[in-house]
């Protein structure tokens, strides 16, 4: 039979995931990664289709033809209260379909954001097919806990158009669960914390004889990790502006400040690690008096007062989860940790304030919703050849 695989089609990346003898595991795309930006771009001077990291790399150079986080449209009406207010924070056009769904313009052309997911969708299958030397037709594909059924059916039929038989469209929250193999831990109460690039979901559930109940789910669609840059930015061109009298911020040349949120994405990152670490950006601009270079060094401490706001935007959502689920802090079993955002130990700390228990986080967060879903698309071959059997 052809293999079945579980896919987290994610809003900023997308990972692909299989059974072995081995357990679930993530399948690297043709560029030894093991997630893939959901980044489709049309280059304006070869007029090529690019998917993935190619597509990412000349976001910046190339916005109005690079289409990113297409899933935030998926199955939505043009008219959409939600759709008009996010067509003014994206570089590409959006027009209305003849059908009234949303429509992305790439190259000139209108596609629905269900072909531009579908494209996404066919880059990780032919990866995994070249990766895995066999045919991938099959697959469990997750989704959002609160994408309705419009949503859901949009992202199944990009699937199909992606070459991929859909058996099942599974809620995040649920396959990070069965990842972490609550599925057969008695009677527990627990929330999933998804802090990913740009998206932030809580979602409770309630579990019992195997059996997944969603309690409440909450969160921001515009609010992720990557909002922990602006303020760090900010930072950073105070401090260049208090040495140099230079304030980026005003300055024609926008090189600048774009090395700017490169250094901030770095620094989020390695701060997760270490407790501080070296700045040196040389040449950032110059004056009449000559080049200008930034040279500092930031502590983790320092790091966690400047995105102190930020991380309070998690508070409100979790509470309010808590409230539609009728609990109290303390009141939760586990809480487990999902998206990059997650890796950030001042947002560690703040989930366990939040729910009184330590979350759980032993798995990579980037890669624990398609393993959950693999687990789904396994135990669906495992019946499926079951009743081949009996057949």
């Amino acid at each position: 039979m052809p293999r079945v695989s579980g896919i987290d089609l994610g809003t900023t990346n997308s990972a692909m995931a299989v059974m072995t003898d081995r357990g679930p595991e993530i399948v690297e795309n043709v560029d030894g990664k093991r997630t893939t930006p959901s980044v489709v771009a049309v280059n304006p001077n070869t007029n090529e289709l690019l998917i993935g990291e190619p597509a990412k790399l000349q976001a910046v150079t190339n916005p109005k033809n690079t289409i990113c986080a297409a899933k935030r449209f998926i199955g939505k009406r043009y008219q959409d209260e939600d759709v008009q207010h996010d067509m003014s924070m994206v570089p590409f056009a959006i027009q209305p379909l003849a059908n009234g769904d949303v429509g992305i313009v790439l190259d000139g052309a209108k596609w629905s954001p269900t072909e531009i997911s579908a494209m996404v969708l066919r880059k990780l299958r032919e990866d995994a097919e070249a990766k895995l030397g066999e045919r991938v037709t099959q697959a469990v594909v997750t989704v959002p806990a609160y994408f309705n059924d419009a949503q859901r059916a949009a992202t199944k039929l990009a699937g199909q158009i992606a070459g991929l038989k859909v058996l099942r469209i599974l809620n995040e929250p649920t396959a990070a669960f069965l990842a972490y193999g609550m599925g057969n831990s008695g009677e527990r109460t627990v929330a999933v914390f998804d802090l990913d690039v740009c998206t932030f979901d809580i979602t409770i559930l309630h579990v019992s004889d195997g059996l997944v109940d969603l309690k409440a789910t909450n969160g921001d669609t515009h609010f992720g990790c990557d909002d922990f840059d602006v303020p760090l930015v900010d930072h950073l061109a105070d401090l260049f502006q208090d040495r140099e009298g230079i304030d980026l911020r005003e300055s024609a040349d926008r090189s600048p400040m774009q090395r700017l949120r490169e250094e901030a994405e770095r620094v989020k990152i390695e701060l997760s690690t270490q407790r501080s670490i070296k700045i040196d950006l040389p040449f950032l601009t110059a004056d009449q008096t000559g080049p200008k270079h930034m040279r500092v060094s930031l502590t983790r401490a320092k790091f966690e007062q400047v995105v102190a706001d930020a991380v309070d935007r998690t508070v409100g959502p979790c509470k309010q989860a808590m409230e539609d689920a009728g609990l109290s802090a303390g009141k939760v079993d586990d809480v487990l940790l999902v998206g990059c955002g997650t890796r950030i130990p001042v947002v560690r700390r703040r989930v366990e304030e939040i729910f009184g228990t330590r979350p759980v986080s032993t798995i990579n967060p980037d890669e624990v919703v398609a393993i959950g879903a693999a687990l789904q698309a396994g135990e669906l071959e495992r019946k499926t050849r079951t009743s081949l059997r009996a057949a």
